[in-house]
């Protein structure tokens, strides 16, 4: 009998998602039941947006979760590299092994051919996708591009018409038609190949017989399965989970919940507790004795129990009451005083978070009781604040949320979580929307501490990271009156202009 092989292929481009853990979790029981191998694979192909430091978030974010696998780029095993960026000359020798056969083509369409070509299919209102215009070049067409050193892609081929059958083994058959689906780019023009090369080479090399992911990807399996009969190759089970969704249904995002499993490590959330409500997303344990399924299980207790065909279909809820109610019972029952004390002194005095607290701190300070009212707003969630908080002489309610909704945004581009880079991002706004410094920071002081009579709030920001901070600001602005759907299409135009202005700012300032 083959062993089972899953894997879950995250990429080390930002905070690592909840979304990650959840598919890391199914792939880890399934493989586990079925007595076989998890591995971990980097999809670090975006070169520009890809970090060694995410790369690692990831990494401690799984272990944190009790998430571990067999196979790895920290663990090596017999079908490395596992990092993507590493088997370029493999992806390379693949794709061309496609253009020898006939399966793909080269493509020399300039991105103003494509843009006006999607443009003219919008306003047809057609099926976007590539038309085929450079399948018709001949080989000498081609040679003679190439030798000119012509900027191109490598195109896939397709069937025009006609459907594909994908076989989900949770949801049957599912039938696609060609016509929806596009001549996928498979190497760009970088040298560097797409997702879906990458994928499918990596997986049948990997020796991946399962591949259980999201279901967002069901429209690209055609893709992938055709590609698995251009190579020859059987091609592995797919199943796709459902995803998670926010509370109105909508596909979970850290605009409305926060997504990063860093907040809930730093919110003080077990990891048990957090792992066990990742398996209730879609999946039960078996009623025993007449009894429904027990709601608190660990994860030896998932794998022990699991059946893939238990899961259910329906859009999963992200619910963070229940994720407090379930990590309340664990303390409450799981976990003995003298071991909450262990785990709260680890987490509260955290010897990485102290290092950075205690410098801002011990200038302000004349004996050790002043330093909770003064640092408590660090181990906390979020500040108790109201409205009234952010009185202001000059600021409008209206000035404050833009100044708010416009630090959440900005702070998704930061490549790096760095004081000079934030107080760069900060400085840079207050100018370009020409409001003073003390004035700008005024509401933001409130949201990130709860007061304006604290450490700087840019250290603060530092300290408390990415997660925390959209977390805070974002309830800051709930506080406010939030932000209507119109109000937000005005606050994006603004942004833009404002990023505009600081971009224009900057390069003058170089």
């Amino acid at each position: 009998m083959t062993e089972v092989r899953t894997r879950i292929a995250p990429s080390p481009t930002g905070d690592p998602h909840v979304g990650t853990a959840y598919i890391a979790l199914f792939n880890m029981c399934f493989a586990r039941q079925m007595g076989g191998k998890f591995i971990l694979r980097i999809e670090d192909t975006d070169q520009a947006r890809s970090t060694t430091q995410s790369e690692q978030d990831i990494f401690d974010a799984l272990r944190w979760l009790h998430l571990d696998w067999d196979e790895g780029p920290d663990k090596g095993g017999p079908c490395g590299p596992y990092r993507q960026s590493e088997r370029g000359d493999i992806y390379k020798e693949h794709v061309q092994k496609l253009v020898d056969s006939g399966n793909a083509f080269y493509c020399f369409c300039t991105e103003e051919r494509l843009d006006a070509l999607r443009k003219e299919q919008q306003e047809n209102r057609q099926q976007p996708g590539y038309d085929g215009l450079c399948q018709a070049l001949t080989l000498d067409e081609v040679k003679e591009k190439l030798v000119r050193g012509e900027k191109h892609v490598i195109r896939m081929h397709k069937p025009r018409r006609g459907t594909c059958t994908v076989h989900d083994m949770l949801r049957g058959d599912i039938e696609i038609d060609w016509q929806q689906v596009d001549m996928q780019v498979l190497m760009k023009s970088d040298g560097m190949p797409t997702y879906h090369l990458a994928n499918v080479v990596d997986d049948h090399l990997m020796g991946i017989t399962h591949v259980i992911r999201g279901e967002e990807w069901i429209t690209s399996a055609p893709k992938h399965l055709k590609l698995y009969e251009y190579f020859g190759w059987e091609a592995p089970v797919l199943i796709h989970m459902p995803l998670l969704r926010n509370a109105d249904k909508s596909k979970l995002s850290k605009r409305k919940n926060p997504t990063s499993i860093n907040y809930y490590k730093r919110m003080g959330y077990l990891p048990e507790a957090v792992v066990n409500f990742l398996g209730m997303m879609g999946w039960s344990m078996p009623a025993k004795d007449g009894k429904e399924g027990e709601e608190l299980f660990s994860v030896q207790e998932m794998i022990d129990n699991f059946d893939i065909q238990r899961v259910s279909l329906g859009g999963p809820v992200f619910d963070t009451e229940k994720l407090d109610w379930l990590n309340g019972r664990y303390l409450r029952e799981k976990v003995s005083d003298t071991e909450f004390m262990q785990r709260f002194g680890e987490w509260a005095f955290d010897h990485e978070r102290l290092a950075q607290i205690v410098p801002l701190i011990k200038q302000r300070v004349e004996r050790f009781s002043d330093v909770a009212p003064l640092a408590g707003f660090f181990l906390s969630g979020v500040p108790a604040i109201t409205a009234d908080s952010f009185q202001h002489k000059t600021l409008s309610t209206e000035e404050s949320v833009k100044i708010l909704q416009f630090i959440a945004w900005a702070i998704e581009t930061l490549p790096v979580w760095h004081r000079d880079r934030i107080e760069q991002l900060l400085m840079g706004m207050s100018a370009a929307m020409n409001i003073k410094v003390r004035d700008f920071l005024s509401p933001v002081f409130i949201a990130i501490a709860g007061t304006n009579v604290s450490t700087s709030v840019i250290d603060s920001i530092v300290v408390l990271g990415k997660d925390m901070t959209r977390a805070r600001l974002r309830h800051a602005i709930e506080v406010l009156g939030g932000v209507s759907k119109k109000g937000a299409k005005k606050l994006e135009s603004d942004f833009r202009a404002v990023s505009a202005a600081m971009a224009e700012g900057q390069a003058a300032g170089q």
